[in-house]
């Protein structure tokens, strides 16, 4: 039956709140007036109020499934190591960062040498592209990957070689020798570099620490221990390659110049270039500078040493034109150009080990004179002139072969010079029959097989006429003139 409530006069319920009752009861039509009671519907009860607890449940579960799964694409996979660094569960940065401070913290204790020495990977200069070997576990294994979990990689490691043998000969000085390092030097006396041998040290050997870095490394341990061992350390600077630098400076000294072509127009003193240059040990090398303010005190001298006006050359020639002898050589004219960068890129060119430097200059070319010589002789006259490019240069007068030993007709050539010798086949045959033994004649020059114009003064009291065995006799001036002047190849013609 539906439930009722019921309204008394006094404005009281027999249920809930006074207001509430109240408001139920409020009739709906004016009240009887014979005071009987009025009955009314009382108000629905509230529905209850759906809980909301699954939905909220369901969402959480959601988002931790939604950030599982983010994390699973930025992380690298579990059970992941990298050279025995766990990195599982990492990001490829906090992975790098890991491994980096593992190598760094990684100790080798050195045995062996009384007291244990320890030096850690970062003594040692040790390092490892951490990031890369990071990025590449985490391409390889990432946590998203199942089947890509509990892998573990190696890593190679590096040890600056310098920075360990310093951290080593600092822990273990009772094994450590320095190496005395090659030097040179220019040696005054001899205008040259010498060189002084290097001498090798002895140190614990570098490499061996570094295996056994590596091997702890990779095993995942953070202290491994091992025997010292002595090992011979070489000196930075080499005696080879201070020969090779002394060989490539006694280079510079042997050449260095200014030129002019091929031709080493001003040489420079091999003391003075040596002042010049510093050589500085450099990373187990030597540098080569040059000092550009000393250079520049011999390019002020330049200009009086390089130019000069062209030389014009002389040159004796036969009737054809053929040269016979260059009496004055040619040489070109040239003027000095701007001189102002010469020091500084001489400089620059020196410490390449170039020391031939190119100078500019503006060349005038010679000229050359040909000076064709010949020589008549005049048997109607007897006289032998001497011609030069149609010019007579001189006329003597001579002695001709006298019959039956008359000296040939025709055109020869000058082909030797003697300047003294015994003359007539007597003079080396004793038992010569018919002949003579004329000694020191001289200013010989032949022209023709057993002919020559020579000098008579000694056995001539008279010239111009036909007395003599064949030569062409002269008075000795005369005959040394022509012994000067007549060039082999110089044409001679003898006629009537």
């Amino acid at each position: 039956m539906t439930d009722l409530s019921t309204t008394s006069q006094a404005g009281k319920t027999s249920g809930g709140d006074a207001g509430e009752a109240e408001e139920a009861a409020e009739p709906t039509d004016a009240a009887p007036s014979d005071g009987s009671p009025v009955y009314a519907w009382g108000p629905a009860e509230s529905a209850p109020k759906k809980k909301r607890t699954v939905v909220w449940i369901s969402v959480a579960a959601g988002i931790a499934v939604v950030g599982l799964v983010v994390s699973s694409l930025v992380l690298i996979a579990p059970g992941t190591a990298v050279a025995g660094v766990p990195v599982g569960g990492m990001t490829p940065g906090a992975a790098a960062d890991a491994i980096a401070q593992r190598l760094s913290e990684t100790t080798v204790v050195l045995t062996g040498a009384g007291d244990d020495a320890e030096v850690t990977g970062a003594d040692l200069g040790a390092t490892v592209d951490a990031q890369a070997l990071a990025d590449a576990a985490f391409a390889q294994h990432p946590m998203w990957n199942p089947t890509a979990w509990f892998a573990a990689t190696e890593a190679e490691i590096t040890v600056d070689p310098v920075t360990a043998a310093a951290a080593l000969r600092e822990a273990v000085p009772q094994l450590s020798i320095e190496p005395v390092d090659a030097t040179l030097a220019f040696d005054a006396a001899s205008a040259a570099y010498v060189s002084t041998p290097a001498v090798a040290g002895t140190g614990v050997d570098v490499a061996t620490v570094q295996e056994a870095l590596q091997a702890a490394f990779d095993a995942g341990q953070t202290r491994v221990e091992l025997e010292a061992v002595q090992t011979e350390v070489p000196a930075d600077i080499s005696t080879e390659t201070a020969d090779a630098t002394v060989a490539q400076l006694n280079g510079i000294l042997d050449s260095v110049g200014f030129y002019v072509g091929e031709e080493r127009t001003v040489p420079v003193d091999r003391a003075v270039a040596a002042s010049w240059l510093t050589v500085t040990p450099d990373d187990g090398a030597f540098t080569i500078t040059a000092d550009s303010t000393a250079i520049q005190a011999v390019v002020d001298t330049l200009p009086g040493l390089v130019n000069r006006a062209p030389v014009h050359a002389t040159v004796v020639t036969n009737s054809a034109g053929n040269a016979l002898r260059t009496i004055v050589v040619g040489a070109t004219g040239r003027e000095l150009g701007d001189t102002s960068g010469i020091a500084d890129a001489f400089a620059a060119e020196l410490a390449t080990a170039d020391a031939a430097y190119q100078l500019p200059v503006t060349e005038t070319a010679f000229e050359t004179t040909n000076l064709h010589r010949y020589i008549d002789v005049n048997l109607s006259t007897q006289r032998a002139t001497l011609f030069e490019n149609d010019g007579v240069v001189g006329s003597y007068t001579v002695s001709s072969g006298l019959s039956p030993n008359n000296t040939p007709t025709g055109n020869f050539s000058v082909f030797a010079h003697v300047r003294e010798q015994d003359m007539g086949a007597l003079c080396y045959n004793p038992n010569a029959v018919n002949s003579y033994c004329t000694p020191d004649v001289p200013w010989v020059t032949y022209f023709a097989p057993d002919i020559a114009f020579h000098g008579a003064s000694a056995f001539r009291s008279q010239l111009g006429f036909p007395q003599s065995h064949g030569c062409v006799n002269m008075w000795n001036d005369d005959a040394r003139f022509v012994y000067n002047w007549a060039v082999e190849g110089t044409e001679v013609s003898v006629h009537y």
